[in-house]
C-alpha cells in the first residue's frame, strides 16, 4: 500500500523492568536486584526506566519507585491506574518525569485495553490536571480509534500511548494491514497536538516497521520481550538491538 517511513530519530526506548520484579519476588530477598538492573539498562543505552506497580505488588512493590526515582538519571515513567488512591499518591510523592494512566481492572494480568476517553472523559480530565499541575507529563492509554485520540486531546493530556497489541497480533499475517489503525491515529494526535508514545508486545521483529511507519513517535515502552531476549542475548546486547530496531533507516 506504499507507506511512507517516517525517521524519527527521536524515538526513545524504555524499559519496563516489571519482569525483573517478579524474578526477584519469586524467591524473596533482592535478587536480581531491581534498582542495579535499572541502572545497567540505562548505562547500555536505554533512554528511560518504566514501571507499572499494582495493588497486589505482584511485581513492582511501592517502595520500588521511591527506590528508582532517587537514582534515576534518565526518564522515569509510573504506569498504572488512577482509580487507585494509592497509586495517585504513588506518583504525587515521586513526582516522575511521567505518568501513564492505565485502565487496569483489579487483579488484570496485563493491560489489554485503552481508556474509553469520551465515557470518562471528565474523570481523565480531572486526573490529568492532577499530574499536571504537580509538573509531571501525563500520558494515556488509548486504543488506535480516531474517535479516543480525540477525546484524549479534550482531557488535557500531553501525550498518548498506543496500545500495540493488535499490531504485533496480526504484523505475521499482514503487517501492512496491521499498522493502518496506527498511522491514522498518529496522524490524528500530531494534527491535535499530542505526543505519541506506543506498547505492548512490540519486539524485534516487529518495532522497526512500526516506528518507521508511525509519524512522530517519542517512545516506545518494552518489557516481556525485551527481558525474554535479554536471557538468550545478554541484557546490554538486547537493548542495543532495540535502540537500533527504533533509530535505523528502512
Amino acid at each position: 500500500m506504499g507507506l511512507k517511513p517516517y525517521l524519527c530519530n527521536m524515538t526513545k526506548l524504555s524499559v519496563n523492568i516489571n519482569k525483573i520484579a517478579t524474578l526477584r519476588n519469586s524467591r524473596g530477598g533482592n535478587n536480581p536486584n531491581l534498582v542495579n538492573v535499572a541502572l545497567d539498562c540505562e548505562r547500555f543505552g536505554a533512554q528511560g526506566i518504566t514501571v507499572h506497580p499494582r495493588p497486589d505488588e505482584r511485581h513492582i512493590r511501592y517502595q520500588d519507585a521511591f527506590d528508582l526515582k532517587a537514582v534515576i538519571a534518565t526518564e522515569f515513567n509510573i504506569e498504572g491506574n488512577c482509580k487507585e488512591q494509592k497509586f495517585i499518591d504513588l506518583v504525587l510523592a515521586n513526582k516522575p518525569a511521567q505518568v501513564t494512566l492505565v485502565p487496569d481492572a483489579l487483579g488484570q494480568i496485563t493491560s489489554n485495553h485503552g481508556w474509553d476517553t469520551i465515557k470518562g472523559q471528565a474523570y481523565l480530565k480531572e486526573m490529568v490536571d492532577l499530574f499536571k499541575n504537580a509538573g509531571i507529563r501525563v500520558s494515556i492509554f488509548v486504543d488506535p480509534i480516531v474517535e479516543m485520540i480525540e477525546g484524549a486531546a479534550k482531557t488535557g493530556t500531553n501525550r498518548i500511548e498506543l496500545y500495540t497489541e493488535d499490531y504485533a497480533k496480526n504484523f505475521h499475517s499482514n503487517k501492512e494491514k496491521a499498522i493502518v489503525p496506527y498511522v491514522t491515529a498518529a496522524k490524528k494526535a500530531n494534527e491535535l497536538g499530542l505526543g505519541i508514545n506506543a506498547g505492548h508486545d512490540l519486539d524485534l521483529e516487529n518495532l522497526h516497521y512500526f516506528s518507521q511507519n508511525i509519524p512522530n513517535l517519542l517512545e516506545v515502552s518494552i518489557g516481556h520481550a525485551l527481558i525474554c531476549d535479554a536471557l538468550y542475548l545478554g541484557l546490554e546486547n538486547t537493548i542495543q538491538l532495540y535502540l537500533k530496531q527504533l533509530n535505523t533507516h528502512p
